[in-house]
């Protein structure tokens, strides 16, 4: 099977598609590449994965590549005890370094004592890819008070990209 286009056709596998039976069809329907993203799968998957791409590369007697999508360091506030929180514009809320204590709708622990040194106040913090915004009203003691600007459903282990005036600008 030998195809006379430049392009390459990636397709991504993932919890529905990534059965043997999918992959073949995949492969038929035109996929050269099969990408998996690791941010969803474990090191036991990929390998089950990459053996049923190479199941359906001797049937079908065509070499799909395989593309492994890694995902780099990730800065993440830890968890609640409820598993998460409903923040809401105008609230105030604090990101501390208060290990031992699971999180609530005022405050959760930040494992990372860089970016409490490294925020001032007035400075805007994103979370949870910037779905929430957040103004530093506070800044001391191993803590950053602030004021929600944008609020939404923050839960355990989202994500903290870093203070806005550090951060690429936003697309």
């Amino acid at each position: 099977m030998r195809r006379m286009r430049r392009a390459k056709i990636v397709a991504t596998l993932g919890p529905a598609s990534h059965d043997e039976k999918m992959i073949e069809e995949l492969a038929k329907a035109g996929a050269d590449v099969f990408r998996i993203n690791m941010s969803h799968a474990s090191h036991e998957l990929l390998h089950q994965t990459v053996a049923r791409i190479r199941s359906v590369e001797a049937r079908l007697k065509h070499p799909p590549g395989i593309l492994v999508d890694l995902q780099g360091p990730k800065l993440r506030v830890w968890k609640f005890s409820d598993g998460a929180i409903q923040l809401v514009a105008g609230q105030k809320f604090t990101l501390d370094s208060i290990q031992n204590d699971q999180g609530d709708a005022d405050r959760v622990y930040l494992p990372h004592p860089e970016i409490i040194e490294s925020v001032s106040v007035g400075d805007r913090l994103l979370l949870d890819d910037g779905k929430i915004a957040l103004k530093a009203t506070k800044v001391g003691n191993g803590s950053i008070e602030t004021e929600v600007i944008y609020g939404g459903k923050l839960s355990d282990k989202k994500a903290f990209p870093c203070p806005i005036r550090s951060c690429p600008p936003a697309r």
